[in-house]
Parts: structure tokens; sequence; C-alpha cells
């Protein structure tokens, strides 16, 4: 096997890898890197058709990155849901994640009792976050837990709920502190600081 089959085996690797992805970022960059290496393989070959195939491929690729990485921080496409904690949808939906949950939350505990909060961050008619949260005394928001689904991982869902809304602060929480013993947090991300094992955001006075 000489150094030109090579590439072609790896660029169909990369292909077939990319298919195997849960998150739809990662599988359309994969995707489009195996049909570049594709492109590079077939013409040196030269099998035209393929070519082709790989070259419409790429740019479809490049148009599903484009509308991803530019809606990312958009607000009219991902919109937060304020739910009751005892609605149904919001069971199904802890219930069809909660092996995954568990995965990234290992210490998630919800409780029942005083007052609660529940978000669903949602794209079009897809649940792509849950954010769970309980008043602690002296404006704290605890939150509980803070999911994204395998889709949407490689984004950050949870701003719209903590910046880019004032879903906290029109409910006089002054501050929100994240879940404990969450699993690669992102909170650095979003302009939270460090507190001991947890992060902190501090919440500007409601209008």
């Amino acid at each position: 096997m000489n150094w030109l089959e090579l590439i072609g085996w790896a660029g169909s690797a990369v292909l077939v890898g990319s298919l195997l992805q849960t998150r739809i970022l990662r599988l359309r960059a994969l995707n489009l890197v195996g049909c570049v290496v594709l492109i590079g393989y077939n013409a040196a070959v030269p099998v035209w058709p393929m070519v082709g195939l790989n070259v419409v491929l790429a740019a479809i690729n490049v148009w599903y990155l484009r509308d991803l990485l530019a809606t990312r921080h958009d607000e009219a496409v991902y919109e937060v849901v304020e739910v009751g904690v005892d609605d149904q949808f919001l069971a199904h939906t802890l219930r069809v994640h909660a092996a995954d949950i568990a995965r990234f939350n290992p210490g998630f505990t919800w409780r029942r009792e005083g007052r609660q909060s529940a978000f669903l961050v949602v794209k079009a008619d897809e649940v792509v976050g849950v954010v769970l949260a309980h008043a602690e005394p002296g404006g704290v928001a605890q939150v509980d837990l803070d999911y994204v689904t395998q889709r949407f991982r490689d984004f950050t869902p949870g701003e719209f709920v903590y910046r880019r809304s004032r879903l906290f602060t029109n409910q006089g929480f002054r501050r929100v502190v994240s879940p404990p013993g969450m699993v690669a947090p992102y909170y650095h991300r979003l302009g939270f600081r460090r507190q001991g094992d947890a992060y902190v955001l501090d919440l500007p006075a409601a209008a």
C-alpha cells in the first residue's frame, strides 16, 4: 500500500467516524475534513465523479457549519421557556436523558421543596438544554442541573438563561451559583467567576 492509498483510507475513516458523532457541530466539521481529504485523493487517482461528489458534500458541510456558528448565540434561534416544576414534558425530558444527566451531573438531586425554577432551552421544537434551580437565602439561585443534550454539547445554550435573559433578575435573584460536581463545566465562558468548587455569576439589579 503506497502513501496515496493511505491518504484515501484515512479520508474514508474520518468520513465514517464523522457519522458516528452525536454532536452536530463535530459531525459537520469531521465530515468536512474527510471530504477535503477525499477530494485530494480522488483528484490524484483520478476519479472525477468522486471528486464532484465530495466537492458537493464539502459545500453542504460548509453551509451548515456557517449557519451553526453564526446562530450559536442568536436569541432568535434559541429560546428559553420557563415551565412548572411538575410539568409532564419536563419530567419526560429528565427521564429520557437520565443516564446522560447522571454522567455529567453525578451529584444531581433536585429538591422538591421551597422556591424552584425550571427552564427549557429550545431550538424550534427541539429541547437543547434544561436548567433547574432553587432559591437559597440572600438572593442566591442555586443551580441544581444544567444539562445540554448530546447534539448541542459543543454549544453553550445555558447562556440564554444566565446572560441573555432576565429570568433570574426578574425573580429578585442577585447571584447564580453553578451546580456542585458538574463534569466539564463551561461557566468561565459565560462570565462566571470561580469560587471554591463552584462558579458564581453576580447579576445586575432588576429594572
